[in-house]
């Protein structure tokens, strides 16, 4: 049966933060929470943690009201925290056993995500001697050593490098294949194309686009067209009436309003003999989307 949002609202002193929200989460999966700073999204998060409570609606999971007791769920906010005088083993400890868990049972989940994470070397150390990215990386491990359920992760990849970033990935991956069901907030629109099937998009409290992203994308023509081509065709796209958003090394980036003028200048270019290794017509991103919903 999985999360499910009805109707939910919550307003702080007179200022509405969420505005009769609604959203299904009844498999395991990854769902994209988006909108601007201020849009609703921690509050929204907080709300289904059971972290404060909602004014308007109902909120369930596996049909049962949510509160603190009720889900086994893992958290990692986007405000950072780690105590940095105390040794990265204590702290995990410390909060696997919070969460209920045994100290021989803690043990073993702590080296087991240790490793998987690449921090081995870092468990006897205090927090204030690790980078960013690993205090990153032992702040998802305090999200995930209880073997939640549900698991909300805001911004998670704020911090990392590319090779961490893919470790983090692949773990993300790995959950939802546990059928974990994941809930991610993320400002790197490319990230949460990358992961999730399914979206809501808030703007000031409100929703302003919601559900499944391929069938959104759908709805857009294309507005794009990626070339890659032997040799410089500037003077082919402006005699067809096309405009260059991005090029380099012969790899054009050009927008479109219709496909008909992109094949037209395929025709061109092949007529000139010149070799194309790439012709790709491309639907909106969901950056294009993003900024088109809440840009104003």
């Amino acid at each position: 049966m999985g999360l499910v949002l009805k109707n939910v609202s919550k307003t702080f002193i007179g200022k509405i933060a969420v505005d009769n929200i609604s959203l299904v989460l009844d498999k395991p999966s990854v769902y994209g929470l988006l909108g601007t700073n201020g849009a609703g999204k921690t509050t929204t998060i907080r709300m289904i943690l059971g972290i404060i409570k909602k004014d308007e609606g109902e909120i369930t999971w596996n049909g049962k009201a949510v509160d603190r007791k009720s889900v086994n769920f893992g958290y990692l906010p986007e405000e950072r925290g780690v105590y940095p005088k105390t040794k990265i083993y204590d702290q995990l400890m410390y909060f696997a056993e919070l969460k209920g868990m045994s100290k021989m049972d803690a043990e073993v989940s702590i080296n087991k995500w240790a490793k998987a994470l690449k921090v081995e070397e870092y468990l006897q150390m205090n927090a204030e001697k690790l980078s960013k990215g690993n205090q990153q990386k032992i702040q998802f491990m305090t999200a995930i050593i209880h073997n939640p359920e549900l698991v909300v992760l805001d911004e998670p990849f704020s911090g990392l490098d590319p090779v961490n970033t893919e470790i983090l990935k692949n773990i993300i991956i790995d959950l939802v294949k546990n059928n974990k069901y994941v809930i991610m907030s993320a400002h790197q629109m490319a990230t949460i194309e990358e992961f999730c099937s399914d979206i809501l998009i808030l703007n000031r409290g409100k929703t302003v686009l919601q559900g499944n992203l391929k069938d959104i994308k759908e709805t857009y023509p294309a507005n794009r067209l990626k070339l890659d081509v032997s040799e410089n065709i500037d003077k082919h796209i402006s005699e067809i009436g096309l405009e260059i958003e991005n090029e380099k090394d012969n790899e054009y980036t050009i927008k479109i309003t219709d496909e008909e003028k992109a094949h037209k200048l395929l025709n061109e270019i092949i007529k000139n003999g010149i070799k194309v290794n790439k012709f790709e017509i491309m639907k909106p991103t969901l950056n294009d989307i993003f900024i088109e919903k809440v840009g104003e």
